[in-house]
């Protein structure tokens, strides 16, 4: 099995590799944008050094975010290396329990509940003296999507030409979004597929639409899906707009698929969790239904 990364000129100096997948689904090219090789290990890290870098500039001392694990990592080294204070709001027993973020010099609260449980800590605590919400959807949610939306002229660079489908993974909906306004914005029609955790995600359950939120005693928490599951993505309708808009779809992956795509992964030399190898998960489920052609770029979101 033959493994190339492809030359890339990265736009920014946060620039991850792409790797030459070949025919992992028979018929068509995958192509890995392996965006675990941040040095945070988060594909959220262009994101979250574009909100620090905004919070400086605006005079606040602190950044105050909600996270699953990926966005936390991913801030507290964005924020230590700007000299702000971190604050890291997470829910009990997520992750490794924040010991990353403390590590990287982040002030950790860990609250019971969900992940929407942790974002309204996260907004109480971002009210105090000096502070700044810095959470995907706070003031700053226009550096998120810039933050975000690098991969697009990455990608852009890097192929020349528009593949066949991209698939990107989906929590909040926030990466979609700011993926498909860099896309429209270059020019390319590329149809964007989203993948989340089947049955925990109202993208994923609601999907072509109305957007509903899901009660939120229904949603499973595993040690493989974390931070893909959400009873409310916090930018979830526009999310399912921007899919719906390019022609993709939303596809759901079970645990089960979930490290069925992280041991393909493993064997070409990217080390992702098992909800990092999601957008994988899903472009093999629906391969089996589908006769897949062209080149497919599938994002790689933590390790």
């Amino acid at each position: 099995m033959s493994t190339e990364v492809l030359s890339e000129a990265p736009v920014d100096a946060y620039g991850t590799p792409l790797i030459d997948a070949g025919e992992l689904v028979p018929g068509t090219r995958v192509l890995i944008k392996d965006e675990t090789r941040y040095a945070s290990g988060s594909h959220k890290e262009p994101a979250a050094r574009a909100v620090v870098a905004r919070a400086a500039a605006a005079g606040y001392r602190r950044v105050v975010i909600a996270t699953c694990g990926n966005y936390g990592r991913a801030m507290a080294m964005a924020s230590a290396d700007a000299g702000m204070a971190c604050t890291v709001v997470l829910p009990t027993g997520w992750s490794d329990g924040g010991a990353f973020m403390r590590a990287a010099g982040a002030d950790v609260h860990l609250v019971p509940g969900s992940y929407e449980d942790a974002v309204d800590e996260s907004r109480r605590l971002a009210q105090t003296e000096g502070s700044i919400d810095g959470n995907v959807d706070g003031p700053y949610v226009d550096a998120v999507f810039a933050g975000h939306g690098v991969v697009a002229h990455a990608l852009h660079r890097a192929l020349g030409e528009p593949p066949a489908a991209l698939w990107i993974p989906v929590g909040n909906g926030t990466t979609i979004i700011a993926v498909h306004r860099q896309l429209r914005a270059l020019g390319w029609s590329v149809p964007i597929h989203g993948v989340g955790s089947a049955d925990n995600n109202p993208v994923v359950t609601c999907w072509p639409g109305p957007y509903q939120t899901l009660p939120p005693d229904c949603v499973v928490t595993t040690d493989h899906n974390q931070p893909l599951v959400n009873w409310h993505a916090l930018q979830g309708p526009e999310a399912m707009e921007a899919v719906a808009a390019t022609g993709g779809l939303v596809h759901g992956a079970d645990d089960d698929e979930l490290l069925h795509a992280q041991a393909l992964l493993a064997q070409h030399g990217a080390q992702p969790t098992a909800a990092g190898s999601v957008a994988l998960a899903g472009l093999l489920r629906h391969a089996r239904t589908t006769a897949l052609t062209g080149t497919h770029v599938v994002l790689l979101s933590g390790r």
